[in-house]
């Protein structure tokens, strides 16, 4: 029973941070709160893989709702043994946990690719990307910031941002990872018992 809960606590941690994740990844396209860059496509490359929005974001939200779905096994039986519901029960919630995984990793990932280029903007020889060979050395120098003129404070902008998507797909991937390491260890330490009782046909 202290498993079932601590599994829906993280259930519905995924919520918020999957809530937050498509706020922060839409705030990524109007830097200064201005709809001119993304509509002119004067944005970094990395803010059209909808990491945000769409894996940590939306695609999260499926899956934690499947697993509190999963979570509340007692009103679901999908075999006659009470015993073999609970298994299956309990590989689903596995198999979805490590989806859950797979889709925070790629949106930690391709945020991480994102701060580490630097923002698109305009420098005195145009639009380009001012900070891209630089090995991410630009996230500790502030004073190479100045050299994007266009859009005002957009280094500043995208550093937050990509780093708030970074921490909320971590905390994801964490809390997949603790659901999954909670089930292993049901079925591990024999929490649920193939062994047939005396006098059960």
């Amino acid at each position: 029973m202290g498993s079932r809960k601590c599994g829906g606590c993280l259930s519905c941690l995924l919520i918020p941070l999957a809530l937050w994740s498509i706020i922060v990844n839409i705030l990524l396209y109007f830097p200064n709160g201005q709809v001119s860059y993304a509509a002119s496509n004067k944005l970094t490359n990395y803010v059209w893989y909808f990491e945000g929005i769409c894996f940590s974001g939306v695609m999260m939200l499926m899956v934690a709702v499947v697993l509190l779905v999963l979570d509340n096994e007692s009103r679901y039986k999908c075999c006659q043994s009470e015993n073999c519901t609970k298994k299956y029960m309990t590989m689903l919630s596995i198999i979805f946990s490590a989806l859950g995984i797979a889709f925070s990793g790629y949106s930690l990932v391709i945020s991480a690719l994102g701060l580490l280029q630097g923002p698109y903007c305009r420098t005195l020889d145009g639009w380009e990307y001012a900070f891209e060979d630089t090995s991410g050395r630009f996230l500790t120098d502030s004073s190479m910031w100045s050299q994007c003129l266009e859009p005002t404070h957009v280094v500043e902008w995208n550093m937050i941002l990509f780093s708030i998507l970074i921490a909320l797909s971590g905390l994801q991937v964490i809390v997949c990872l603790v659901r999954i390491s909670i089930q292993l260890s049901k079925i591990l330490c024999g929490t649920y018992s193939v062994i047939i009782q005396p006098g059960i046909i």
